[in-house]
């Protein structure tokens, strides 16, 4: 099940919202979190039936060894390992298992092993998202940042909470530990949540989805009908798709949240006003970079062990970062090629620049270096991204194609050019800040304009059959 579908919107949401308020009615909220558990479950087992048994049982796991590093202080590191070691590796089996079977089947075949009974495997929505919810859990209780849950419903709720399940953002336990048991839900709350889940609708299905359709026509041509101009405006094209179809995600993932009293961080912060690659991963998917700051690079060393110390942990990092994406080299490849630029900045210390200082000429460039990135990103495999950056910077011109002219229509070209004022907002400037204030009328009003406007128009689209699936639900 995807927010963007007439049955979430009209079906599913609606029926949550009425169990929920009216358990706070009858039940003075005493049950709020098995209502949730239970609806979280069925949003699931609406798309991935098949795994949710997978979801439930390492729940529970995790749920029993959070509970032994609590109270067995003494052998506490001994249950980590055996925590991390079944999540990391039911991870790598799901994700990374189909890659290396096609990798090494050479190999395997010369060594006389038979594939012929292999079965692809089926990457579980939401795998990477939850499993790393459950490993910041158990290493925040580790480290005695806090308690472990008792309560089984409370913990199982934080790992699998509907609106952040299957894509993000990834909630680390210390931050929403308290939100569980102690959260108020109120009407401007609930209102805030409203404006914020159909400003990001309107994102995802007006605008991301137009840019994704020039993007996917682009990369979809065969490399003798590509030339420079049009892989240039492929690139660009799907640099706005991902970050319109992302940034929607999570803008309605926190408006979600919002309607049932919980607070989650922000995912973005306007990457594309970014001064410097160090500041763009300040600034893009932000739970994501916290996450590998705080379990990852600060344990090896962070940048306390000297410089190569540092530089090698960097690229540990990344090239992590880049295959937690997906099980190809391409994915590989860009986690490599953003940890190459940070160790850049960090040798000619173009990182210490004041931000005040040659903004524009930094922001320019910063934003060529991600465009650029996002082709490895986007590319099916090495060859096709290879041969696509050739022609980016080896000049060759050709008509335009007639599958490509059919989506260079009115529509989509207006709305690409509508997301490609990201590249010049002002990092200051929040859209959704301004229509979620409720302590002016002429705001409220606007607000409730946005919802009239933005929720039918969305739905209508949707119902022609125009929408498209989140890109980061297939990581």
């Amino acid at each position: 099940m995807v927010f963007s579908s007439t049955f979430f919107l009209f079906a599913f949401l609606p029926l949550l919202i009425f169990c929920y308020y009216a358990q706070r009615l009858m039940f003075k909220n005493k049950l709020r979190n098995l209502v949730l558990l239970v609806f979280s479950y069925l949003f699931y087992l609406y798309g991935a039936a098949g795994f949710l048994l997978i979801l439930v049982l390492s729940t529970l796991a995790d749920y029993v060894f959070g509970l032994l590093i609590d109270r067995d202080r003494g052998r506490k590191q001994l249950w980590l390992t055996f925590s991390v070691l079944l999540n990391i590796g039911v991870l790598a089996y799901f994700k990374y298992a189909n890659f290396f079977i096609q990798e090494l089947s050479g190999t395997l075949q010369y060594l006389g092993f038979s594939l012929s009974g292999w079965e692809n495997v089926i990457l579980p929505i939401g795998i990477s998202f939850f499993t790393f919810q459950k490993l910041s859990y158990v290493i925040d209780v580790y480290r005695g940042k806090s308690r472990a849950l008792v309560n089984v419903v409370d913990f199982a709720l934080y790992v699998a909470m509907f609106s952040q399940l299957v894509a993000g953002p990834i909630i680390r336990f210390s931050d929403i530990r308290q939100q569980l048991t102690e959260r108020k839900e109120s009407w401007d709350i609930f209102y805030m949540g409203t404006i914020r889940f159909c400003w990001g609708l309107g994102k995802k299905v007006i605008i991301a989805n137009s840019c994704g359709r020039i993007a996917d026509a682009v990369f979809s041509l065969g490399i003798p009908s590509l030339d420079t101009k049009t892989a240039w405006l492929g690139c660009f094209a799907y640099g706005l798709q991902i970050y319109i179809d992302f940034s929607a995600y999570s803008d309605m993932a926190l408006g979600l949240g919002m309607l049932f009293g919980f607070k989650f961080l922000e995912n973005f912060n306007f990457p594309y006003s970014a001064v410097s690659i160090s500041d763009f991963w300040r600034r893009w998917h932000i739970s994501l970079s916290q996450w590998f700051k705080d379990y990852l690079y600060i344990p090896l060393g962070g940048n306390q062990q000297g410089t190569f110390r540092t530089y090698l942990n960097l690229t540990a990092v990344f090239i992590l970062c880049g295959i937690w994406h997906g099980a190809n080299w391409t994915f590989l490849l860009w986690g490599l090629y953003h940890g190459v630029f940070l160790i850049i900045e960090r040798a000619t210390r173009l990182r210490d620049i004041s931000y005040e200082k040659y903004t524009i000429v930094r922001r320019a460039v910063t934003l060529f270096i991600v465009m650029v990135g996002w082709v490895l990103f986007r590319s099916e495999n090495i060859f096709q991204a290879k041969d696509f950056l050739a022609i980016m910077f080896a000049p060759i011109n050709l008509p335009v194609s007639y599958e490509l002219s059919l989506t260079l229509n009115y529509r989509n070209v207006i709305f690409m050019l509508t997301a490609a004022v990201s590249f010049v907002l002002p990092v200051r400037f929040s859209g959704t800040e301004f229509l979620m204030s409720h302590k002016r009328p002429v705001l409220v009003i606007a607000g409730i304009i946005a919802i009239l406007v933005l929720l039918p128009y969305s739905a209508a689209l949707i119902a022609g059959g125009s929408n498209t699936p989140f890109i980061y639900y297939r990581f």
